[in-house]
């Protein structure tokens, strides 16, 4: 599913990204759902996109991320969508809540097709939760989330934790003064960082299976 302006993904800027995997471990384990929320250097949202990934294999923890076996067949392989992944990330800092956990994940799937992810600054939400939101009672996404004060999402899907990790960074560099150091240094560092290619492609065809109900595919 992409949303918002089509064509190449503008340059610059923050890509906010969240996975559900088959499990804990990315040497292990499988992306099985992907999302990428693009914020421009305002932090106002550029593009979206999300899609479920046919992990070649078991779907894992279904209690966790209520994603069924049937729904990921005829989804695409993560091989298939990541020269589009590859343009959206290009040249910006990565966000995500735990992020060094997303790009675990991510850099073992790029690997696995032997593609290098390269260094990257990361701007991780939990941690910004920790010094802005200190009333927090726990520092997971939804804690954070609540504490905040801001709206519900759908939990543990790709799309609705990357959108809810966006809204929280807004929160913490407006309603809390995030420093500049936090969140604007990085942003000349991601932009002079040189990406792999593997050609340009049409966006893939994403599968959601109604994941995000209300959100048009």
């Amino acid at each position: 599913m992409l949303l918002g302006r089509a064509g190449a993904a503008p340059a610059g800027g923050f890509a906010v990204v969240d996975v559900e995997t088959t499990g804990r471990s990315p040497w292990r384990h499988r992306v099985v759902e992907i999302a990428v929320v693009l914020l421009d250097h305002a932090l106002d949202a550029e593009l979206e996109f999300a899609t479920l990934l046919d992990p070649r294999g078991p779907v894992g923890p279904t209690h966790v991320h209520r994603i069924t076996q049937a729904e990921v067949v005829g989804a695409p392989s993560f091989r298939e969508i990541a020269p589009f992944l590859l343009e959206l990330l290009a040249g910006r800092v990565l966000v995500g809540h735990h992020v060094s956990c997303d790009r675990a994940f991510l850099e073992r799937e790029f690997a696995r097709i032997g593609v290098p992810l390269p260094a990257v600054p990361l701007l991780c939400t939990m941690r910004l939760a920790r010094r802005h939101l200190p009333q927090a009672p726990g520092f997971g996404l939804a804690a954070c989330v609540a504490a905040a004060g801001l709206a519900d999402y759908p939990a543990h899907t790709a799309l609705g934790d990357a959108r809810a990790a966006a809204d929280l960074l807004r929160y913490c560099v407006v309603a809390r003064s995030a420093p500049l150091a936090d969140w604007v240094e990085p942003l000349p560092q991601a932009a002079g960082v040189p990406w792999p290619r593997l050609g340009r492609r049409p966006v893939p065809a994403a599968r959601q299976a109604g994941r995000h109900p209300g959100v048009p595919a």
